[in-house]
């Protein structure tokens, strides 16, 4: 009871009115041999100053802070405005958790009604709901509402998706009707993009849906307009997935190359990266009475109250805890109210024309560090495709070696891409946003031409 704030007065009130003399007594019948007879292996308690000082210098311990990271793969260092840090701060926000009553606060059904206009603008879709876990959930719920559209099982999950996304789908799917006798991976081509060829060849009447990432988890961009074609043209749906949806400022959007869903990580909209989360995801799909009532999660919508005022309220909650199970779409319990609400401030102070600015900045300085690398000793960039924000290169060494060598210079050099794929273990894929500076890049040219093996 130590841990707990309540006073022996306290407890003395509550083992009254427990009949119980002792806590000794009101845990009596707990067996002995299963008591923990010793004291818990814990630090002696620290009051709050020397806690917070603790505390401190744990956080010291890690370096990677302090570190010119090019990490991506998902999770992109993007600016994020202390203003906007500033108003998540406000109490109406931070601990309105998740609308699960219609008659939820008008402020935060709007903030989400905003936030569902953005994700359909970006996606290029007209519906979108209130958002979802992650881009990887988003995904999976994806495909399972194409199965339940299609009334088809066979799901084609294309190499260009990340790797993690697709293991999230295999999770969700594994116990279904025929589980990975479904799955039919088409492997990425060697240049990191799409495979258009081998994704077609793969298509049968079976097939529920194809999925492909867009760009590419490799960093590529590939003309999809064809491919979704085919698919439709085989009964399927056709699902993109974009890990940084500040690509969307530049290249068209999914809904215009005919995708019937379209999901994405919103982590690069609106929040810091955080060590890997936490995310929220992004699902948009086409205006169709059955795909809005196969949609997973929930949808705020805009009306007039009986004065003619505007209102919202929540239109549509297709969870289990909503409705009848058995006509439920999805369990997932909330849609990340505070993540969501973060990235529609952030959007709102960049604007559209602040959104294409960003997203152009992250492609010039892209163009600017494949130049550098492409003209280093032993190095090549993998694919000259379009290409975003990030980058798969070759380096003359073991990836994981020179890595670690970058890591020695105070430099995260990326992603050892042999941790994915075997045959690509001389590949990193690194990532560019729009806060690394000139020197920056430079940086890490250096870096990778001191790296070279003969530089020891």
């Amino acid at each position: 009871m130590r841990y707990l704030p309540h006073s022996t007065e306290e407890i003395a009130t509550m083992l009254a009115a427990c009949g119980a003399a002792s806590l000794d007594e009101l845990f009596n019948s707990i067996p002995d041999e299963v008591r923990l007879k010793r004291p818990l292996a814990m630090e002696p308690a620290l009051d709050e100053s020397r806690l917070m000082r603790h505390l401190r210098e744990l956080g010291a311990k890690n370096g990677a802070s302090r570190m010119l990271s090019f990490l991506g793969a998902g999770a992109y260092d993007h600016v994020f405005p202390a203003a906007a840090d500033q108003l998540l701060l406000r109490s109406e926000f931070y601990t309105a958790y998740t609308p699960y009553q219609p008659e939820v606060g008008q402020g935060t059904l709007q903030t989400i009604f905003e936030f569902q206009t953005i994700v359909s603008e970006i996606l290029g879709l007209p519906v979108a709901n209130a958002s979802m876990y992650d881009a990887s959930t988003s995904l999976a719920e994806a495909v399972l509402m194409a199965r339940r559209l299609t009334n088809r099982d066979r799901m084609v999950l294309c190499g260009s998706v990340h790797p993690e996304y697709a293991d999230t789908v295999k999770t969700y799917t594994r116990e279904l009707d025929h589980g990975a006798e479904n799955w039919v991976s088409v492997a990425a081509a060697k240049d990191g993009a799409t495979d258009l060829a081998a994704i077609t060849a793969a298509l049968d009447e079976k097939t529920a849906c194809v999925v492909v990432g867009y760009p590419s988890f490799y960093g590529t961009v590939s003309e999809l307009r064809e491919l979704g074609a085919k698919v439709h043209a085989a009964g399927a749906l056709f699902i993109t997935v974009t890990e940084d949806p500040f690509a969307l400022a530049l290249i068209e959007p999914p809904g215009a190359l005919g995708a019937d869903i379209a999901v994405a990580e919103g982590q690069a909209l609106g929040l810091p990266p955080q060590y890997g989360g936490p995310g929220v995801g992004l699902f948009a799909c086409k205006q169709d009475r059955k795909m809005l009532q196969q949609l997973p999660g929930r949808i705020v919508g805009e009306t007039l109250d009986k004065n003619g005022k505007r209102g919202y309220v929540l239109t549509l909650a297709t969870r289990e805890q909503h409705i009848r199970r058995e006509r439920a779409t999805s369990n997932i319990c909330t849609n990340s109210g505070l993540c969501a609400t973060a990235l529609t401030i952030k959007m709102c102070m960049l604007g559209k024309r602040g959104f294409i600015e960003l997203a152009e900045l992250c492609l010039s300085k892209t163009r600017y560090l494949a130049d550098r690398i492409g003209a280093l000793e032993g190095h090549r960039i993998v694919s000259r495709m379009p290409v975003f924000n990030e980058l798969t290169i070759e380096v003359p060494d073991t990836a994981s070696t020179v890595l670690e060598r970058l890591a020695n210079q105070g430099i995260l050099g990326g992603i050892d891409l042999g941790r994915i794929d075997p045959a690509r273990s001389h590949q990193v894929l690194l990532a560019v946003t729009e806060k690394h500076s000139r020197d920056d890049l430079d940086r890490l040219v250096a870096g990778l031409a001191a790296a070279l093996p003969h530089s020891d």
